[in-house]
């Protein structure tokens, strides 16, 4: 968090936060009352300052007020770098990854020590190509459509040095097994197991 955001909210501990401004589409574009941000400064500055709370909500704190954002998908969206790392839309970059999943929308989505994030559709057809099957020939379209209907037919994604088995997942069901809120409001509880 910014210097100057944790000097504000010891100044002014008690500013409303604000819900239904800010939101993080399915690229990991920030809009801000629908409008795509374009100003690099603020696109930084929202990065740098975007967290979750207890109720796994998620926020950017800008200076002593919480504005909450609503989340198209996932609190995450992954691209790939220069150096075809994965990172965030924060620019973090993604270390270690723990699962892979093919959503039943098309739409694929990776675990890291980061959470959960969905791979922009940009970078999507380059990961498809890195699907392959247990005999070690690459996945077919048919194939990868019967995994996002459900059918975990022992795909793996390969890519560089990692290899994880790819399964299936709804997306309805991702808020829900990864705990985090995609419509914040004042009053939301945290999601249950």
């Amino acid at each position: 968090m910014d210097d100057a955001v944790v000097r504000a909210l010891a100044k002014w501990p008690d500013v409303p936060d604000v819900f239904g401004w800010l939101r993080l589409d399915k690229r990991g574009q920030w809009r801000l009352k629908d409008e795509i941000v374009r100003h690099v400064g603020l696109i930084n500055f929202l990065g740098r300052n975007y967290e979750s709370d207890t109720h796994q909500r998620w926020f950017v704190q800008n200076g002593p007020q919480r504005v909450y954002v609503a989340l198209d998908y996932t609190p995450w969206v992954l691209k790939l770098g220069a150096s075809s790392q994965f990172e965030t839309h924060t620019g973090l970059t993604l270390d270690t990854l723990i699962t892979a999943m093919l959503d039943d929308e098309g739409q694929m989505l990776i675990e890291s020590e980061h959470g959960i994030g969905v791979v922009t559709d940009r970078d999507l057809p380059t990961l498809l190509d890195a699907v392959w099957k247990a005999d070690g020939s690459r996945a077919s379209e048919a194939e990868l459509l019967a995994l996002m209907q459900g059918d975990d037919g022992q795909l793996v994604f390969r890519w560089g040095n990692i290899k994880l088995p790819l399964t299936a997942m709804r997306a309805s069901e991702v808020p829900l097994r990864y705990r985090f809120v995609t419509n914040p409001a004042p009053t939301e509880p945290a999601p249950s197991a």
